[in-house]
Protein backbone atom coordinates (compact mmCIF):
# COMPACT_ATOMS: atom_id res chain seq x y z
CA UNK A 1 0.00 0.00 0.00
CA UNK A 2 1.64 3.56 -0.72
CA UNK A 3 2.27 6.01 1.57
CA UNK A 4 -0.69 8.15 2.64
CA UNK A 5 -0.23 10.96 4.91
CA UNK A 6 -2.33 10.96 7.51
CA UNK A 7 -3.13 14.05 9.30
CA UNK A 8 -5.28 13.06 11.85
CA UNK A 9 -2.99 11.10 13.47
CA UNK A 10 -0.37 13.37 13.18
CA UNK A 11 -2.45 16.15 14.85
CA UNK A 12 -3.98 14.02 17.55
CA UNK A 13 -0.28 12.93 18.73
CA UNK A 14 0.93 16.78 18.20
CA UNK A 15 -1.84 17.66 20.82
CA UNK A 16 -1.77 14.17 22.87
CA UNK A 17 2.19 13.51 23.51
CA UNK A 18 3.02 16.73 25.72
CA UNK A 19 0.01 16.18 27.82
CA UNK A 20 1.14 12.40 28.89
CA UNK A 21 1.00 10.84 25.80
CA UNK A 22 2.44 7.04 25.98
CA UNK A 23 2.97 4.23 23.17
CA UNK A 24 4.86 1.01 24.57
CA UNK A 25 5.74 -1.51 22.47
CA UNK A 26 5.93 -5.56 23.49
CA UNK A 27 9.66 -7.31 21.54
CA UNK A 28 9.33 -10.78 21.96
CA UNK A 29 12.42 -13.23 20.11
CA UNK A 30 13.60 -10.14 18.47
CA UNK A 31 10.08 -8.95 16.70
CA UNK A 32 7.35 -6.38 17.98
CA UNK A 33 4.46 -8.77 18.94
CA UNK A 34 2.33 -6.22 20.75
CA UNK A 35 1.85 -2.66 21.97
CA UNK A 36 -0.25 -0.63 24.43
CA UNK A 37 -1.30 3.21 23.73
CA UNK A 38 -2.74 5.63 26.54
CA UNK A 39 -2.82 9.03 27.47
CA UNK A 40 -5.39 11.36 30.71
CA UNK A 41 -8.84 10.88 29.23
CA UNK A 42 -8.99 14.71 28.37
CA UNK A 43 -6.29 13.98 25.24
CA UNK A 44 -7.17 10.35 25.05
CA UNK A 45 -8.20 9.32 21.14
CA UNK A 46 -11.93 8.59 22.90
CA UNK A 47 -14.53 10.89 24.47
CA UNK A 48 -14.09 9.16 27.78
CA UNK A 49 -14.21 12.45 30.49
CA UNK A 50 -13.16 11.60 34.68
CA UNK A 51 -11.05 13.61 37.07
CA UNK A 52 -7.83 11.86 37.14
CA UNK A 53 -8.57 9.18 34.68
CA UNK A 54 -6.56 7.34 32.38
CA UNK A 55 -8.10 5.97 28.99
CA UNK A 56 -6.90 3.05 27.15
CA UNK A 57 -6.65 3.97 23.52
CA UNK A 58 -5.11 0.33 22.17
CA UNK A 59 -4.02 -2.37 23.07
CA UNK A 60 -3.06 -5.69 20.77
CA UNK A 61 -1.02 -8.88 20.61
CA UNK A 62 -0.50 -10.85 17.76
CA UNK A 63 -1.72 -14.58 17.64
CA UNK A 64 1.67 -16.07 17.07
CA UNK A 65 2.16 -14.51 20.70
CA UNK A 66 -0.64 -15.82 22.35
CA UNK A 67 -0.81 -17.66 25.81
CA UNK A 68 2.12 -15.81 26.99
CA UNK A 69 -0.61 -13.22 29.39
CA UNK A 70 1.49 -9.88 27.21
CA UNK A 71 -2.03 -8.63 26.92
CA UNK A 72 -2.19 -8.52 30.58
CA UNK A 73 1.55 -7.36 31.17
CA UNK A 74 1.41 -4.24 29.08
CA UNK A 75 -1.85 -3.45 31.08
CA UNK A 76 0.22 -3.50 33.96
CA UNK A 77 2.72 -1.97 32.62
CA UNK A 78 0.54 0.92 32.33
CA UNK A 79 -1.10 0.34 35.49
CA UNK A 80 2.58 0.67 37.32
CA UNK A 81 3.08 3.80 34.87
CA UNK A 82 0.58 5.75 35.88
CA UNK A 83 0.44 6.17 39.60
CA UNK A 84 -1.69 7.61 41.92
CA UNK A 85 -4.91 8.25 39.92
CA UNK A 86 -8.25 7.30 39.78
CA UNK A 87 -8.92 4.73 37.61
CA UNK A 88 -8.58 3.22 33.75
CA UNK A 89 -11.24 3.89 31.43
CA UNK A 90 -11.52 2.23 27.40
CA UNK A 91 -13.91 0.89 24.93
CA UNK A 92 -15.17 -2.95 24.18
CA UNK A 93 -16.98 -3.98 21.46
CA UNK A 94 -19.64 -7.23 20.98
CA UNK A 95 -20.96 -8.46 17.99
CA UNK A 96 -18.55 -6.22 16.03
CA UNK A 97 -16.77 -8.09 13.07
CA UNK A 98 -13.40 -7.16 13.92
CA UNK A 99 -10.85 -9.15 16.02
CA UNK A 100 -10.10 -6.46 18.15
CA UNK A 101 -11.47 -4.61 21.58
CA UNK A 102 -13.86 -7.68 21.83
CA UNK A 103 -15.47 -7.44 25.19
CA UNK A 104 -14.60 -11.00 26.73
CA UNK A 105 -11.03 -9.51 26.11
CA UNK A 106 -10.84 -5.93 27.31
CA UNK A 107 -12.74 -8.26 30.66
CA UNK A 108 -9.84 -10.17 30.95
CA UNK A 109 -7.39 -7.76 31.31
CA UNK A 110 -9.19 -6.39 34.74
CA UNK A 111 -11.98 -3.97 33.17
CA UNK A 112 -15.93 -4.23 33.92
CA UNK A 113 -18.65 -2.06 31.84
CA UNK A 114 -20.25 0.46 33.33
CA UNK A 115 -22.41 1.94 30.13
CA UNK A 116 -23.03 0.40 26.65
CA UNK A 117 -24.98 1.79 23.36
CA UNK A 118 -25.92 0.05 21.09
CA UNK A 119 -25.29 0.82 17.13
CA UNK A 120 -24.96 0.38 13.93
CA UNK A 121 -22.97 1.47 10.90
CA UNK A 122 -23.46 3.99 8.42
CA UNK A 123 -21.29 1.95 5.43
CA UNK A 124 -19.95 -1.48 6.54
CA UNK A 125 -22.49 -4.54 7.63
CA UNK A 126 -25.70 -2.28 7.90
CA UNK A 127 -27.53 -4.48 9.32
CA UNK A 128 -25.38 -5.84 11.82
CA UNK A 129 -26.22 -4.03 15.28
CA UNK A 130 -23.26 -4.48 17.73
CA UNK A 131 -22.57 -2.66 21.23
CA UNK A 132 -19.66 -0.70 21.82
CA UNK A 133 -18.98 -0.48 25.85
CA UNK A 134 -17.62 2.16 27.94
CA UNK A 135 -15.27 -0.36 30.54
CA UNK A 136 -13.38 0.61 33.61
CA UNK A 137 -10.61 -0.48 36.29
CA UNK A 138 -10.30 2.03 39.49
CA UNK A 139 -7.45 1.68 41.45
CA UNK A 140 -9.23 2.76 44.67
CA UNK A 141 -12.56 2.04 46.35
CA UNK A 142 -13.51 5.09 45.97
CA UNK A 143 -13.04 6.06 42.23
CA UNK A 144 -15.46 7.63 40.36
CA UNK A 145 -16.36 6.31 37.37
CA UNK A 146 -15.49 7.85 34.37
CA UNK A 147 -18.59 8.84 31.53
CA UNK A 148 -18.63 9.48 28.21
CA UNK A 149 -19.99 11.84 25.06
CA UNK A 150 -22.34 9.50 23.27
CA UNK A 151 -22.82 11.93 20.56
CA UNK A 152 -19.20 12.39 19.63
CA UNK A 153 -19.02 8.71 19.94
CA UNK A 154 -21.22 8.32 17.58
CA UNK A 155 -19.02 9.83 14.75
CA UNK A 156 -15.82 7.42 15.32
CA UNK A 157 -12.79 8.23 16.10
CA UNK A 158 -9.80 9.29 13.61
CA UNK A 159 -6.93 8.53 15.76
CA UNK A 160 -6.29 5.86 14.52
CA UNK A 161 -6.76 3.77 11.06
CA UNK A 162 -6.59 0.68 11.87
CA UNK A 163 -9.17 1.04 14.99
CA UNK A 164 -12.65 -0.65 14.54
CA UNK A 165 -14.79 2.72 15.05
CA UNK A 166 -12.68 4.44 12.91
CA UNK A 167 -14.08 7.80 10.36
CA UNK A 168 -12.50 8.45 7.50
CA UNK A 169 -11.19 11.87 7.12
CA UNK A 170 -13.63 12.36 4.23
CA UNK A 171 -17.09 11.17 6.34
CA UNK A 172 -18.74 13.93 7.56
CA UNK A 173 -21.18 13.64 10.06
CA UNK A 174 -22.09 10.34 12.58
CA UNK A 175 -20.37 7.25 10.78
CA UNK A 176 -22.42 4.91 13.74
CA UNK A 177 -26.33 5.07 13.94
CA UNK A 178 -27.68 4.63 17.81
CA UNK A 179 -30.00 1.12 17.65
CA UNK A 180 -31.68 0.35 21.32
CA UNK A 181 -30.57 1.07 24.85
CA UNK A 182 -27.84 1.45 26.94
CA UNK A 183 -27.00 -1.37 29.89
CA UNK A 184 -28.78 0.78 32.33
CA UNK A 185 -31.73 0.88 30.34
CA UNK A 186 -31.91 4.41 29.07
CA UNK A 187 -33.01 5.61 26.02
CA UNK A 188 -29.77 7.03 23.85
CA UNK A 189 -31.80 9.26 21.90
Amino acid sequence: MPFRKYGNRQEYLKNAIPKGFHKKLLIFNGEIVGQIEYAPAEVSGYPIKGDNVVAMNCVWILRKAKKHNFGKLLVEDMMKSEKDIAGFATIALENHWSPWFKKWQIEKLGFEPIDSIKVTHKTKHKRRVFNIYLMWMPTTEKAKPPTWDKQKLLEGENFCLAHPLYRPQTWKGNIFEVNVHTLSGESDN
